[in-house]
Protein backbone atom coordinates (compact mmCIF):
# COMPACT_ATOMS: atom_id res chain seq x y z
CA UNK A 1 0.00 0.00 0.00
CA UNK A 2 2.78 2.44 0.93
CA UNK A 3 4.73 1.59 -2.24
CA UNK A 4 1.65 2.24 -4.38
CA UNK A 5 1.03 5.55 -2.63
CA UNK A 6 4.58 6.79 -3.19
CA UNK A 7 4.52 5.64 -6.84
CA UNK A 8 1.30 7.54 -7.53
CA UNK A 9 2.67 10.59 -5.74
CA UNK A 10 5.81 10.43 -7.90
CA UNK A 11 3.76 10.17 -11.10
CA UNK A 12 1.52 13.02 -10.00
CA UNK A 13 4.41 15.43 -9.45
CA UNK A 14 6.62 14.36 -12.36
CA UNK A 15 4.40 13.41 -15.28
CA UNK A 16 1.03 15.06 -14.73
CA UNK A 17 1.53 17.96 -17.14
CA UNK A 18 2.82 15.68 -19.92
CA UNK A 19 -0.15 13.31 -20.00
CA UNK A 20 -2.16 13.59 -23.24
CA UNK A 21 -5.35 15.59 -22.89
CA UNK A 22 -4.63 16.57 -19.30
CA UNK A 23 -3.75 20.12 -18.36
CA UNK A 24 -3.18 21.44 -14.87
CA UNK A 25 -5.52 24.42 -14.31
CA UNK A 26 -4.04 27.72 -13.24
CA UNK A 27 -4.14 28.34 -9.52
CA UNK A 28 -6.53 30.95 -8.04
CA UNK A 29 -3.54 32.99 -6.86
CA UNK A 30 -2.10 33.20 -10.38
CA UNK A 31 -5.45 34.19 -11.87
CA UNK A 32 -6.20 36.82 -9.24
CA UNK A 33 -2.68 38.26 -9.50
CA UNK A 34 -3.25 38.78 -13.23
CA UNK A 35 -6.45 40.63 -12.30
CA UNK A 36 -4.43 43.01 -10.15
CA UNK A 37 -5.15 41.54 -6.71
CA UNK A 38 -2.40 42.17 -4.17
CA UNK A 39 -1.87 41.50 -0.47
CA UNK A 40 -3.52 44.07 1.79
CA UNK A 41 -4.61 42.72 5.18
CA UNK A 42 -2.26 40.51 7.22
CA UNK A 43 -3.49 36.91 7.47
CA UNK A 44 -3.35 34.62 10.50
CA UNK A 45 -3.99 30.88 10.03
CA UNK A 46 -5.27 28.86 13.01
CA UNK A 47 -4.99 25.07 12.59
CA UNK A 48 -7.43 22.58 14.07
CA UNK A 49 -7.06 19.38 16.02
CA UNK A 50 -4.41 16.82 14.92
CA UNK A 51 -3.28 18.78 11.81
CA UNK A 52 -0.47 20.66 13.57
CA UNK A 53 2.94 19.09 14.15
CA UNK A 54 4.23 18.28 17.66
CA UNK A 55 7.90 17.82 18.56
CA UNK A 56 9.75 16.40 21.57
CA UNK A 57 11.71 18.71 23.90
CA UNK A 58 12.14 16.36 26.85
CA UNK A 59 11.44 12.67 27.18
CA UNK A 60 11.99 9.40 28.96
CA UNK A 61 15.02 7.17 28.21
CA UNK A 62 12.98 5.22 25.63
CA UNK A 63 12.78 8.40 23.51
CA UNK A 64 16.54 8.78 23.17
CA UNK A 65 17.63 10.49 19.96
CA UNK A 66 14.27 12.17 19.38
CA UNK A 67 15.05 15.66 20.72
CA UNK A 68 13.13 18.17 18.57
CA UNK A 69 11.97 15.37 16.27
CA UNK A 70 8.32 15.24 15.33
CA UNK A 71 6.18 12.85 17.31
CA UNK A 72 3.07 14.01 15.46
CA UNK A 73 2.97 15.03 11.80
CA UNK A 74 5.72 13.92 9.49
CA UNK A 75 6.71 10.34 8.71
CA UNK A 76 5.42 8.73 11.94
CA UNK A 77 8.31 6.26 11.74
CA UNK A 78 8.76 6.36 15.52
CA UNK A 79 5.19 5.12 15.96
CA UNK A 80 6.22 1.80 14.44
CA UNK A 81 9.68 1.63 15.97
CA UNK A 82 8.61 2.18 19.60
CA UNK A 83 4.81 2.40 19.78
CA UNK A 84 4.36 2.20 23.56
CA UNK A 85 7.01 4.86 24.12
CA UNK A 86 5.31 7.04 21.52
CA UNK A 87 1.91 6.60 23.19
CA UNK A 88 3.38 7.55 26.56
CA UNK A 89 4.91 10.75 25.19
CA UNK A 90 1.79 11.77 23.26
CA UNK A 91 -0.41 11.41 26.35
CA UNK A 92 -1.06 14.20 28.85
CA UNK A 93 -1.26 13.89 32.62
CA UNK A 94 -4.52 12.22 33.61
CA UNK A 95 -5.26 14.64 36.46
CA UNK A 96 -3.81 17.99 35.39
CA UNK A 97 -4.25 17.77 31.60
CA UNK A 98 -0.69 19.16 31.31
CA UNK A 99 2.75 17.58 30.85
CA UNK A 100 3.45 14.25 32.53
CA UNK A 101 6.64 14.16 34.63
CA UNK A 102 9.86 14.27 32.56
CA UNK A 103 7.99 14.78 29.27
CA UNK A 104 7.67 17.96 27.21
CA UNK A 105 6.02 17.87 23.78
CA UNK A 106 5.46 21.21 22.04
CA UNK A 107 3.85 22.57 18.89
CA UNK A 108 6.09 22.98 15.84
CA UNK A 109 6.21 26.75 15.20
CA UNK A 110 5.84 28.58 11.91
CA UNK A 111 4.14 27.76 8.62
CA UNK A 112 5.96 24.41 8.44
CA UNK A 113 4.07 23.31 11.55
CA UNK A 114 0.88 22.66 9.61
CA UNK A 115 1.56 23.05 5.88
CA UNK A 116 1.75 19.27 5.40
CA UNK A 117 0.50 16.59 7.77
CA UNK A 118 2.75 13.93 6.25
CA UNK A 119 4.96 14.22 3.15
CA UNK A 120 2.67 14.63 0.16
CA UNK A 121 -0.50 15.17 2.22
CA UNK A 122 -1.17 18.90 2.28
CA UNK A 123 -3.13 20.76 4.93
CA UNK A 124 -2.41 24.50 4.61
CA UNK A 125 0.28 24.26 1.90
CA UNK A 126 -1.97 24.97 -1.10
CA UNK A 127 -3.59 28.01 0.51
CA UNK A 128 -0.19 29.33 1.64
CA UNK A 129 1.17 28.98 -1.91
CA UNK A 130 -1.77 30.87 -3.38
CA UNK A 131 -1.47 33.63 -0.79
CA UNK A 132 2.21 33.94 -1.71
CA UNK A 133 1.30 34.49 -5.35
CA UNK A 134 -0.46 37.76 -4.51
CA UNK A 135 2.30 39.00 -2.23
CA UNK A 136 2.08 37.26 1.14
CA UNK A 137 5.20 36.21 3.04
CA UNK A 138 6.50 35.94 6.61
CA UNK A 139 5.85 39.58 7.50
CA UNK A 140 2.12 39.43 6.74
CA UNK A 141 1.30 35.71 7.02
CA UNK A 142 1.45 33.77 10.30
CA UNK A 143 0.55 30.28 11.49
CA UNK A 144 -0.82 30.39 15.04
CA UNK A 145 0.57 27.02 16.10
CA UNK A 146 -0.53 25.62 19.47
CA UNK A 147 -0.60 22.27 21.25
CA UNK A 148 -4.02 21.08 20.13
CA UNK A 149 -4.13 18.38 22.83
CA UNK A 150 -4.53 20.89 25.66
CA UNK A 151 -7.67 22.62 26.82
CA UNK A 152 -7.79 26.11 25.35
CA UNK A 153 -7.08 27.92 28.60
CA UNK A 154 -4.21 25.54 29.36
CA UNK A 155 -2.47 26.55 26.13
CA UNK A 156 -2.08 29.94 27.85
CA UNK A 157 -1.24 28.51 31.28
CA UNK A 158 1.55 26.29 29.96
CA UNK A 159 2.78 28.00 26.78
CA UNK A 160 1.32 31.55 26.84
CA UNK A 161 -0.03 30.79 23.36
CA UNK A 162 -2.93 33.22 23.61
CA UNK A 163 -0.63 36.03 24.75
CA UNK A 164 1.76 35.33 21.90
CA UNK A 165 -1.11 35.32 19.40
CA UNK A 166 -2.32 38.67 20.71
CA UNK A 167 1.19 40.18 20.46
CA UNK A 168 1.74 38.77 16.97
CA UNK A 169 -1.52 40.22 15.65
CA UNK A 170 -0.68 43.61 17.17
CA UNK A 171 2.76 43.51 15.54
CA UNK A 172 1.34 42.55 12.14
CA UNK A 173 -1.20 45.36 12.42
CA UNK A 174 1.54 47.94 13.10
CA UNK A 175 4.06 46.63 10.55
CA UNK A 176 1.52 46.46 7.71
CA UNK A 177 0.29 50.05 7.67
CA UNK A 178 -2.27 49.67 10.49
CA UNK A 179 -4.25 47.22 8.42
CA UNK A 180 -6.59 44.97 10.37
CA UNK A 181 -5.95 41.23 10.33
CA UNK A 182 -7.97 38.54 8.52
CA UNK A 183 -8.05 35.39 10.69
CA UNK A 184 -8.58 32.01 9.01
CA UNK A 185 -9.25 29.22 11.55
CA UNK A 186 -9.97 25.62 10.51
CA UNK A 187 -11.99 22.92 12.27
CA UNK A 188 -11.38 22.98 16.05
CA UNK A 189 -9.34 26.15 15.46
CA UNK A 190 -12.66 27.96 14.97
CA UNK A 191 -13.75 27.39 18.58
CA UNK A 192 -10.19 27.93 19.80
CA UNK A 193 -10.21 31.39 18.24
CA UNK A 194 -13.71 32.02 19.62
CA UNK A 195 -12.20 31.37 23.05
CA UNK A 196 -9.39 33.80 22.20
CA UNK A 197 -11.86 36.57 21.27
CA UNK A 198 -13.29 36.46 24.79
CA UNK A 199 -9.93 35.93 26.49
CA UNK A 200 -8.24 38.93 24.89
CA UNK A 201 -10.80 41.42 26.25
CA UNK A 202 -11.25 39.84 29.70
CA UNK A 203 -9.49 41.33 32.72
CA UNK A 204 -6.32 39.65 34.08
CA UNK A 205 -5.31 37.28 35.49
CA UNK A 206 -7.70 35.05 33.51
CA UNK A 207 -7.72 37.14 30.33
CA UNK A 208 -5.56 39.41 28.23
CA UNK A 209 -6.96 42.63 29.67
CA UNK A 210 -7.46 44.58 26.43
CA UNK A 211 -11.07 45.86 26.18
CA UNK A 212 -11.85 47.00 22.63
CA UNK A 213 -8.89 45.05 21.23
CA UNK A 214 -10.96 43.33 18.52
CA UNK A 215 -12.29 46.65 17.16
CA UNK A 216 -8.78 47.81 16.41
CA UNK A 217 -7.15 44.62 15.17
CA UNK A 218 -9.58 42.22 13.42
CA UNK A 219 -11.18 42.77 10.00
CA UNK A 220 -12.72 39.36 9.33
CA UNK A 221 -12.83 35.81 10.68
CA UNK A 222 -13.13 33.22 7.91
CA UNK A 223 -14.01 29.94 9.64
CA UNK A 224 -13.28 26.87 7.51
CA UNK A 225 -15.14 23.65 8.38
CA UNK A 226 -16.25 25.17 11.70
CA UNK A 227 -17.14 22.87 14.59
CA UNK A 228 -19.18 25.50 16.43
CA UNK A 229 -21.89 23.09 17.64
CA UNK A 230 -19.76 19.99 17.88
CA UNK A 231 -19.18 16.72 16.02
CA UNK A 232 -21.39 13.69 16.84
CA UNK A 233 -18.74 11.07 16.10
CA UNK A 234 -16.64 12.54 18.93
CA UNK A 235 -19.09 10.92 21.36
CA UNK A 236 -18.63 7.44 19.97
CA UNK A 237 -14.88 7.86 19.69
CA UNK A 238 -14.66 8.72 23.38
CA UNK A 239 -17.08 6.07 24.63
CA UNK A 240 -16.53 3.11 22.30
CA UNK A 241 -13.24 3.99 20.52
CA UNK A 242 -14.79 3.75 17.11
CA UNK A 243 -16.82 5.50 14.45
CA UNK A 244 -17.56 4.56 10.84
CA UNK A 245 -13.97 3.95 9.71
CA UNK A 246 -13.00 1.68 12.61
CA UNK A 247 -16.28 -0.19 12.29
CA UNK A 248 -15.54 -0.81 8.60
CA UNK A 249 -12.16 -2.31 9.48
CA UNK A 250 -13.76 -4.53 12.12
CA UNK A 251 -16.32 -5.70 9.56
CA UNK A 252 -13.51 -7.30 7.54
CA UNK A 253 -12.85 -9.57 10.55
CA UNK A 254 -9.12 -9.10 10.35
CA UNK A 255 -8.79 -9.46 14.09
CA UNK A 256 -5.66 -7.35 14.06
CA UNK A 257 -6.57 -4.12 15.84
CA UNK A 258 -7.30 -5.94 19.07
CA UNK A 259 -5.69 -9.31 18.55
CA UNK A 260 -5.55 -11.37 21.74
CA UNK A 261 -2.82 -13.52 20.22
CA UNK A 262 -0.57 -10.70 19.06
CA UNK A 263 -1.25 -8.73 22.22
CA UNK A 264 -1.66 -5.46 20.30
CA UNK A 265 -4.82 -4.09 21.91
CA UNK A 266 -4.31 -1.11 19.62
CA UNK A 267 -7.64 0.59 20.18
CA UNK A 268 -7.40 0.22 23.94
CA UNK A 269 -4.08 2.11 23.93
CA UNK A 270 -5.38 4.74 21.53
CA UNK A 271 -8.46 5.28 23.69
CA UNK A 272 -6.33 5.79 26.80
CA UNK A 273 -4.16 8.33 25.00
CA UNK A 274 -7.06 10.28 23.47
CA UNK A 275 -8.87 10.47 26.79
CA UNK A 276 -5.98 12.54 28.15
CA UNK A 277 -6.48 15.19 25.43
CA UNK A 278 -8.86 17.72 26.95
CA UNK A 279 -9.34 19.53 23.64
CA UNK A 280 -11.49 16.64 22.36
CA UNK A 281 -14.17 17.76 24.80
CA UNK A 282 -14.57 20.99 22.82
CA UNK A 283 -15.92 18.86 19.94
CA UNK A 284 -18.78 17.26 21.86
CA UNK A 285 -22.23 18.34 20.60
CA UNK A 286 -23.33 21.70 22.03
CA UNK A 287 -26.86 22.90 22.59
CA UNK A 288 -28.08 19.45 23.59
CA UNK A 289 -31.66 18.55 22.65
CA UNK A 290 -32.61 22.08 21.55
CA UNK A 291 -30.07 21.88 18.73
CA UNK A 292 -29.62 18.17 18.07
CA UNK A 293 -33.15 16.93 18.65
CA UNK A 294 -35.01 14.76 21.13
CA UNK A 295 -36.00 11.12 21.13
CA UNK A 296 -38.86 11.88 18.75
CA UNK A 297 -37.66 15.01 16.89
CA UNK A 298 -34.63 16.38 15.06
CA UNK A 299 -34.01 19.44 12.85
CA UNK A 300 -32.73 17.42 9.85
CA UNK A 301 -36.01 15.53 9.44
CA UNK A 302 -36.85 15.16 5.75
CA UNK A 303 -33.43 16.26 4.56
CA UNK A 304 -32.21 15.12 1.16
CA UNK A 305 -29.66 12.36 1.40
CA UNK A 306 -26.77 12.12 -1.05
CA UNK A 307 -26.27 8.43 -1.66
CA UNK A 308 -23.29 6.99 -3.49
CA UNK A 309 -24.00 5.58 -6.96
CA UNK A 310 -27.52 7.07 -7.01
CA UNK A 311 -28.61 9.29 -9.85
CA UNK A 312 -31.47 10.75 -7.84
CA UNK A 313 -31.40 12.29 -4.40
CA UNK A 314 -33.54 10.47 -1.89
CA UNK A 315 -35.48 11.70 1.12
CA UNK A 316 -34.36 10.06 4.32
CA UNK A 317 -36.88 8.54 6.74
CA UNK A 318 -34.52 9.57 9.55
CA UNK A 319 -36.88 11.10 12.14
CA UNK A 320 -35.40 10.98 15.60
CA UNK A 321 -32.65 12.86 17.40
CA UNK A 322 -31.08 9.75 18.86
CA UNK A 323 -27.32 10.02 18.74
CA UNK A 324 -26.70 6.49 20.04
CA UNK A 325 -29.14 3.59 19.89
CA UNK A 326 -28.75 -0.02 20.93
CA UNK A 327 -30.46 -2.02 18.23
CA UNK A 328 -32.24 -1.04 15.01
CA UNK A 329 -35.60 -1.02 16.77
CA UNK A 330 -34.43 1.62 19.25
CA UNK A 331 -33.22 3.74 16.35
CA UNK A 332 -36.33 3.61 14.16
CA UNK A 333 -39.41 3.26 16.37
CA UNK A 334 -41.18 5.99 18.38
CA UNK A 335 -40.18 6.03 22.02
CA UNK A 336 -43.58 4.82 23.18
CA UNK A 337 -43.16 1.56 21.22
CA UNK A 338 -39.70 0.65 22.49
CA UNK A 339 -39.11 -1.69 25.41
CA UNK A 340 -36.21 -0.70 27.66
CA UNK A 341 -33.11 -2.84 27.16
CA UNK A 342 -30.76 -3.63 30.04
CA UNK A 343 -27.10 -4.32 29.24
CA UNK A 344 -26.15 -5.22 32.83
CA UNK A 345 -25.46 -1.57 33.54
CA UNK A 346 -27.55 0.42 35.97
CA UNK A 347 -27.20 3.55 33.82
CA UNK A 348 -27.78 1.78 30.50
CA UNK A 349 -30.55 2.74 28.15
CA UNK A 350 -31.33 1.76 24.59
CA UNK A 351 -31.28 5.28 23.12
CA UNK A 352 -29.38 8.46 23.89
CA UNK A 353 -29.82 12.03 22.72
CA UNK A 354 -27.18 14.78 22.70
CA UNK A 355 -28.13 15.54 26.30
CA UNK A 356 -28.12 12.05 27.76
CA UNK A 357 -24.85 11.07 26.07
CA UNK A 358 -23.11 13.59 28.35
CA UNK A 359 -24.40 11.61 31.34
CA UNK A 360 -23.25 8.40 29.63
CA UNK A 361 -19.79 9.89 29.20
CA UNK A 362 -19.66 10.85 32.87
CA UNK A 363 -20.31 7.20 33.70
CA UNK A 364 -17.94 5.65 31.13
CA UNK A 365 -15.06 8.15 31.39
CA UNK A 366 -15.40 9.90 34.76
CA UNK A 367 -11.79 11.11 34.95
CA UNK A 368 -11.70 13.00 31.68
CA UNK A 369 -15.21 14.38 32.27
CA UNK A 370 -14.37 15.63 35.74
CA UNK A 371 -11.22 17.31 34.45
CA UNK A 372 -12.53 18.58 31.12
CA UNK A 373 -15.85 19.94 32.40
CA UNK A 374 -13.80 22.51 34.25
CA UNK A 375 -12.64 23.77 30.84
CA UNK A 376 -15.64 23.27 28.52
CA UNK A 377 -19.41 23.55 28.62
CA UNK A 378 -22.01 22.29 26.15
CA UNK A 379 -25.31 23.90 27.12
CA UNK A 380 -27.29 27.01 26.17
CA UNK A 381 -27.16 30.15 28.29
CA UNK A 382 -30.46 31.44 29.68
CA UNK A 383 -28.96 34.80 30.67
CA UNK A 384 -25.61 35.73 29.12
CA UNK A 385 -25.24 38.56 31.65
CA UNK A 386 -25.12 36.05 34.50
CA UNK A 387 -21.67 36.46 36.13
CA UNK A 388 -21.03 32.73 35.86
CA UNK A 389 -20.54 33.08 32.10
CA UNK A 390 -17.39 35.09 32.77
CA UNK A 391 -15.68 31.74 33.42
CA UNK A 392 -13.43 30.59 30.59
CA UNK A 393 -15.10 27.20 30.28
CA UNK A 394 -18.00 28.89 28.44
CA UNK A 395 -15.92 30.93 25.98
CA UNK A 396 -15.62 28.31 23.22
CA UNK A 397 -19.36 27.58 23.18
CA UNK A 398 -21.10 30.10 20.87
CA UNK A 399 -24.39 29.41 22.71
CA UNK A 400 -22.92 30.50 26.05
CA UNK A 401 -20.88 33.56 25.14
CA UNK A 402 -21.29 36.86 23.29
CA UNK A 403 -19.33 37.97 20.27
CA UNK A 404 -17.18 41.07 20.88
CA UNK A 405 -18.65 44.51 20.25
CA UNK A 406 -17.22 45.09 16.75
CA UNK A 407 -19.97 46.25 14.36
CA UNK A 408 -17.72 46.37 11.27
CA UNK A 409 -16.28 42.86 11.79
CA UNK A 410 -17.31 40.13 9.34
CA UNK A 411 -17.65 36.45 10.25
CA UNK A 412 -17.77 33.71 7.60
CA UNK A 413 -18.77 30.07 7.86
CA UNK A 414 -17.03 28.31 4.96
CA UNK A 415 -17.64 24.57 4.63
CA UNK A 416 -18.23 21.71 2.24
CA UNK A 417 -21.57 20.03 1.59
CA UNK A 418 -22.75 17.00 -0.33
CA UNK A 419 -20.82 14.31 1.55
CA UNK A 420 -22.57 11.78 3.83
CA UNK A 421 -21.53 12.70 7.37
CA UNK A 422 -21.94 10.67 10.54
CA UNK A 423 -24.84 11.81 12.71
CA UNK A 424 -26.16 8.80 14.67
CA UNK A 425 -25.01 5.29 15.47
CA UNK A 426 -26.61 1.90 16.11
CA UNK A 427 -24.66 -0.30 18.53
CA UNK A 428 -24.76 -3.91 19.63
CA UNK A 429 -23.17 -5.79 22.51
CA UNK A 430 -19.92 -7.42 21.44
CA UNK A 431 -19.44 -11.15 21.85
CA UNK A 432 -15.65 -11.04 22.08
CA UNK A 433 -15.73 -9.03 25.34
CA UNK A 434 -12.74 -6.98 24.23
CA UNK A 435 -11.17 -5.01 27.06
CA UNK A 436 -11.42 -1.64 25.30
CA UNK A 437 -15.19 -1.78 24.94
CA UNK A 438 -17.92 -4.38 25.02
CA UNK A 439 -20.01 -2.52 22.45
CA UNK A 440 -19.58 -2.25 18.68
CA UNK A 441 -21.29 -0.47 15.81
CA UNK A 442 -23.70 -3.01 14.33
CA UNK A 443 -22.50 -3.24 10.71
CA UNK A 444 -25.45 -5.45 9.83
CA UNK A 445 -28.00 -2.68 10.41
CA UNK A 446 -29.21 -1.00 7.22
CA UNK A 447 -32.31 1.00 6.50
CA UNK A 448 -34.44 0.68 3.39
CA UNK A 449 -32.78 0.68 -0.03
CA UNK A 450 -32.70 4.47 -0.22
CA UNK A 451 -32.18 5.12 3.48
CA UNK A 452 -29.27 7.07 4.94
CA UNK A 453 -28.82 4.32 7.55
CA UNK A 454 -25.96 2.18 6.30
CA UNK A 455 -23.80 -0.22 8.25
CA UNK A 456 -25.07 0.93 11.63
CA UNK A 457 -24.39 4.61 10.90
CA UNK A 458 -26.95 7.23 9.91
CA UNK A 459 -25.65 10.00 7.68
CA UNK A 460 -26.69 13.58 7.08
CA UNK A 461 -25.30 16.28 4.82
CA UNK A 462 -21.90 17.68 5.72
CA UNK A 463 -18.20 17.63 4.92
CA UNK A 464 -17.60 14.00 5.98
CA UNK A 465 -16.67 15.04 9.53
CA UNK A 466 -18.91 17.97 10.55
CA UNK A 467 -22.67 18.03 9.85
CA UNK A 468 -24.03 21.09 8.06
CA UNK A 469 -25.98 22.15 11.13
CA UNK A 470 -22.88 22.40 13.31
CA UNK A 471 -20.89 24.25 10.66
CA UNK A 472 -23.56 26.66 9.48
CA UNK A 473 -26.19 27.32 12.14
CA UNK A 474 -24.46 30.19 13.94
CA UNK A 475 -23.80 32.16 10.74
CA UNK A 476 -27.23 31.30 9.31
CA UNK A 477 -29.29 32.09 12.41
CA UNK A 478 -27.54 32.18 15.80
CA UNK A 479 -25.43 35.25 14.93
CA UNK A 480 -27.49 36.57 12.02
CA UNK A 481 -28.45 40.19 12.71
CA UNK A 482 -28.59 41.53 16.25
CA UNK A 483 -29.09 38.60 18.61
CA UNK A 484 -28.22 38.02 22.24
CA UNK A 485 -25.17 36.10 21.00
CA UNK A 486 -24.24 38.91 18.61
CA UNK A 487 -25.35 42.14 20.30
CA UNK A 488 -23.48 44.51 17.94
CA UNK A 489 -24.92 42.94 14.80
CA UNK A 490 -21.68 41.68 13.25
CA UNK A 491 -22.31 40.67 9.62
CA UNK A 492 -22.24 36.90 9.03
CA UNK A 493 -22.00 34.98 5.77
CA UNK A 494 -22.59 31.35 4.87
CA UNK A 495 -20.43 30.16 1.99
CA UNK A 496 -20.94 26.51 1.07
CA UNK A 497 -18.85 24.54 -1.42
CA UNK A 498 -20.56 21.64 -3.12
CA UNK A 499 -18.29 18.61 -3.04
CA UNK A 500 -17.01 17.34 -6.38
CA UNK A 501 -14.77 14.30 -6.32
CA UNK A 502 -11.72 14.30 -8.63
CA UNK A 503 -12.52 12.91 -12.05
CA UNK A 504 -9.10 11.29 -12.47
CA UNK A 505 -6.83 9.46 -10.07
CA UNK A 506 -3.91 11.77 -10.85
CA UNK A 507 -5.91 14.81 -9.82
CA UNK A 508 -4.97 13.89 -6.28
CA UNK A 509 -7.52 15.05 -3.71
CA UNK A 510 -9.23 17.35 -6.20
CA UNK A 511 -9.59 21.10 -6.61
CA UNK A 512 -13.32 21.17 -5.83
CA UNK A 513 -13.42 18.91 -2.80
CA UNK A 514 -15.72 19.76 0.07
CA UNK A 515 -14.15 17.24 2.47
CA UNK A 516 -13.16 18.53 5.88
CA UNK A 517 -9.40 18.81 5.24
CA UNK A 518 -9.29 18.59 1.46
CA UNK A 519 -11.41 21.74 1.24
CA UNK A 520 -8.24 23.68 2.06
CA UNK A 521 -7.29 23.00 -1.57
CA UNK A 522 -10.71 23.98 -2.97
CA UNK A 523 -10.22 26.69 -5.62
CA UNK A 524 -13.50 28.43 -4.75
CA UNK A 525 -12.62 28.64 -1.07
CA UNK A 526 -9.10 29.86 -1.83
CA UNK A 527 -10.44 32.57 -4.10
CA UNK A 528 -12.87 33.77 -1.43
CA UNK A 529 -10.09 33.98 1.16
CA UNK A 530 -7.71 35.79 -1.20
CA UNK A 531 -10.35 38.36 -2.16
CA UNK A 532 -11.24 39.16 1.45
CA UNK A 533 -7.55 39.33 2.39
CA UNK A 534 -7.06 41.76 -0.51
CA UNK A 535 -9.81 44.04 0.81
CA UNK A 536 -13.17 42.75 -0.45
CA UNK A 537 -16.21 42.55 1.81
CA UNK A 538 -18.62 39.66 2.14
CA UNK A 539 -21.16 41.49 0.00
CA UNK A 540 -18.56 42.09 -2.72
CA UNK A 541 -17.70 38.40 -3.03
CA UNK A 542 -21.39 37.52 -3.39
CA UNK A 543 -22.81 37.27 0.14
CA UNK A 544 -24.32 33.93 1.11
CA UNK A 545 -23.87 30.92 -1.17
CA UNK A 546 -26.03 28.07 0.08
CA UNK A 547 -26.55 24.62 -1.43
CA UNK A 548 -27.80 22.72 1.65
CA UNK A 549 -30.95 22.89 3.76
CA UNK A 550 -29.22 24.90 6.49
CA UNK A 551 -31.86 27.65 6.47
CA UNK A 552 -34.84 25.31 6.84
CA UNK A 553 -33.00 23.24 9.47
CA UNK A 554 -32.20 26.42 11.40
CA UNK A 555 -35.84 27.49 11.27
CA UNK A 556 -36.88 24.22 12.94
CA UNK A 557 -34.65 24.95 15.93
CA UNK A 558 -36.62 26.78 18.60
CA UNK A 559 -33.84 28.86 20.14
CA UNK A 560 -34.48 32.19 21.83
CA UNK A 561 -32.28 34.77 20.10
Amino acid sequence: MCTTWWLLLFLFHCFLATLPGFQVPESPGTILKCQGLTALHPVVLVPGIVTGGLELWEGKPCAGGLFRKRLWGGSFTETFKRPLCWLEHMSLHNETGLDPPEIRVRAVPGLVGADYFTPGYFVWAVLIENLAKIGYEGKNLYMAAYDWRLSFQNTEVRDQTLSRLKSKIELMYRKNGNKKVVVVPHSMGTVYFLHFLKWVETDPPVGGGRPGWCVKNIKAIMNIGPTFLGVPKTVTNLIFTEAKDIASVRAMDLGVLNSKYLGLQTLEHVMRMCRTWDSIMSLLPKGRETIWGKLDWLPEEGHVCNLPNKKLLQFSPFKYGRMISFGKEAFQLPSSQINVINYNDKNASNKYTAESVIDLLRYVAPKIMQRAEGHFSHGIADDLDDPKYAHYKYWSNPLETKLPDVPDLEIYCLYGVGIPTERSFVYKQSTDRCRSSRFRIDNSVDGDEDSCLKGGVCFVDGDESVPVMSAGFMCAKGWRGRTRFNPSGIATYVREYRHKAPARLLEGRGTESGAHVDILGNVGLIEDILRVAAGSTGAEIGGDRIHSNILSMSDRINLWL
